[in-house]
Order: structure tokens, then C-alpha cells, then sequence
């Protein structure tokens, strides 16, 4: 059943959030930080039977300079011509995964950071990089570590890993640094809207299922996790709810979303009780770039699947050609 607003409804919807004051000053700031803190991308090969593609064990300075771990893949055959990138942010309580894992996008020709979140990774689909910050009590989950200060929420750390995520892959020789994209489904597509959002001169965005998008609607409206984690974080700490929804407020995809200029390719399952449909709309009707939206009307969170990969494949070959190519 539709687990939210139907489709003329989502048509007509209109977020209403509001960005914080002080914002675009709080990422700034934040980003001036991290950068300070240096560059570089060390890459370690790593033996596999793939006959097509190289692997890379890789790792960069994130916030506060703390390392961050991730897969690079590069076609084998790619030739002296600097290829366009993607970098890939992963689901809630994921990882970067195996070697041999996500190789779509290195088979589509692209280089291909997939990147940690810090701290995730302990169930499934392995991750390897820590985070070195700790944290006022929590609800279990990664969602409310810090919530009520937005210096210390735990987003702050892992958005600007994902921006550092793209400066690393800027700075490789295989690299064409004006071809960059951003991509991710769930978690990882609220990681790249707000990558989108920090960093003006991407080259596309693939957002699907985002989360962490129209915050406050979302903990409203649906009973899932991980947004009930925040529900059942209020519970226990009844007059913390403006504090913390003020600092979400600076976390929200919305307020990237009017900040982003890389054209976007959206998708959202009518059926997703996870991250609603609504607030995938939300960001999208804000969107201040160039942007598509799939509504895939019997999926859930997976928003397509492998079909709408391959929307995405699509637009994204177009949005990172190079200028001499046909677009």
C-alpha cells in the first residue's frame, strides 16, 4: 500500500522547512577546518581475479583530519585520457563492503571511490574506518549521537568526509576534476545531496531514496528505522525537541538541496516506509540545479533497483562527457 501522499499529491508538495541562520557560515567553517587539517589520497593495490578492473584499498583525511577509509576501482584499460569519477556513499549501518563488491560503475568506465561512514560498517557489508569522536547518550543507532549540538552530531563528521571524499579523488592523475559525481542510495543519498549542496561544481548527483531529507516530516509520519530513533531519543528527553530539531535543521537535504547546481537524477518508491516519498519530493521540488525525478508507484526503498541505476547510468553519461564528446 502507499505508505504516504500519492502521486498528484507529491507533485504538489512544497517542504516546509527553514533553513537555520548562520548555515552556510556553520559549513564553511566547518569545511575551512577540515581542509587545514591536509590532503591526500594513500592507495594500497589489492590482488583480485577481476581482469577488468584495478582495486585500490583507500584512505583520506575526513574531519579533524582522522582517517577515512574506501574501495577505489579503475577500469584497467583506461587509457591516457583522465576519466570521470563517482563517488559513492553507502546505506545506514553499512560499509564500504568487499573489493569485489559495486562494481557497476567502474565497468561503466568511471572511477570509482565508494567511501566509509565512519563508525558504520559492524553488521554487514563491512566497513574499516572508526570514529575517533565520542558522544553525549544515545539511542542506539548512529542517528542521534551528538543531536543536540550540531558541532557534535555525527553528521557533521561523515558530510564532511564525503566532501574531503571528492577533494581525494580531485587530486588523482586518473582523475578529470571537473567530472565528478556524487552518488548514493538511503544514507548514502543524503550523504551525496549534501555533497551536492557543499560542493558547487559537481558534475551530476544520483539521489535515491534519500535520507535525512525533510526531516521533521519524516519522524512525524513514519514508525521505521532508523528515523525512530529519534522518536524513541524524545521520548526519554521530552524538552530536547526544538534543540534537536534545530540541529537537524543544519543536516537537512532540503537546505542542500537549494544550494545544489549538479544536475540531479532523483528516485523514490511509492511504497518506501522507510524514507517517505514526501521527503524525497521535498528535496527534489527545492533543488536548485538541473534536475529528473523517478516515482516508482509498487517499490519500497529500494526506489527502482537495478532499473533505476540505470537511469542513472544514463544521465549520468551525459552529464560527465567530455566537452568534445557527444552528449
Amino acid at each position: 500500500m502507499l505508505s504516504d501522499l500519492d502521486l498528484p499529491a507529491l507533485w504538489e508538495y512544497r517542504s516546509g522547512h527553514r533553513d537555520p541562520d548562520g548555515f552556510d557560515a556553520f559549513w564553511r567553517t566547518t569545511l575551512d577546518e577540515a581542509r587545514a587539517a591536509g590532503d591526500g589520497l594513500v592507495l594500497t593495490p589489492v590482488s583480485t581475479a577481476l581482469r577488468t578492473i584495478d582495486v585500490f584499498d583507500a584512505e583520506f583525511p575526513g574531519f579533524g583530519g582522522h582517517p577515512v577509509r574506501g574501495w577505489l576501482r579503475l577500469p584497467r584499460d583506461r587509457g591516457a585520457v583522465p576519466l570521470p569519477a563517482v563517488v559513492q556513499f553507502h546505506g545506514y549501518g553499512s560499509g564500504r563492503g568487499g573489493p569485489l563488491d559495486d562494481l557497476v560503475w567502474a565497468s561503466a568506465g568511471y572511477a570509482h571511490l565508494i567511501m566509509d561512514a565512519r563508525g558504520q560498517g559492524g553488521a554487514h557489508a563491512g566497513g574499516a574506518t572508526g570514529d575517533p569522536v565520542g558522544s553525549a547518550p544515545a539511542y542506539p543507532g548512529f542517528l542521534t549521537r551528538g543531536i543536540e549540538d550540531k558541532e557534535t552530531y555525527y553528521y557533521r563528521r561523515v558530510f564532511t568526509d564525503a566532501v574531503r571524499a571528492v577533494d581525494a579523488v580531485r587530486g588523482l592523475d586518473a582523475v578529470d576534476g571537473r567530472r565528478v559525481a556524487v552518488a548514493g542510495n538511503s544514507q548514502g543519498g543524503g550523504i551525496a545531496l549534501a555533497a551536492a549542496g557543499l560542493v558547487p561544481d559537481l558534475a551530476a548527483a544520483y539521489v535515491q531514496a534519500p535520507f535525512l531529507t525533510d526531516v521533521r516530516r519524516a519522524v512525524r509520519i513514519t514508525a521505521t528505522a532508523p528515523y525512530s530513533e529519534i522518536s524513541g531519543y524524545l521520548a526519554a528527553r521530552r524538552t530536547s525537541a526544538e534543540t534537536v530539531f534545530e540541529t537537524l535543521a543544519h543536516f537537512d537535504g532540503v537546505a542542500f538541496a537549494r544550494r545544489a547546481l549538479a544536475p540531479a537524477h532523483f528516485s523514490t518508491g511509492l511504497m518506501d516506509d522507510i524514507c517517505p516519498p514526501s521527503t524525497a519530493f521535498g528535496a527534489y521540488h527545492a533543488y536548485r540545479g538541473r534536475k529528473t525525478i523517478r516515482a516508482w508507484e509498487f517499490n519500497g526503498h529500494e526506489a527502482g533497483g537495478h532499473e533505476d541505476v540505470a537511469d542513472a547510468l544514463s544521465a549520468f553519461r551525459a552529464a560527465t562527457a567530455r566537452g568534445d564528446e557527444e552528449r
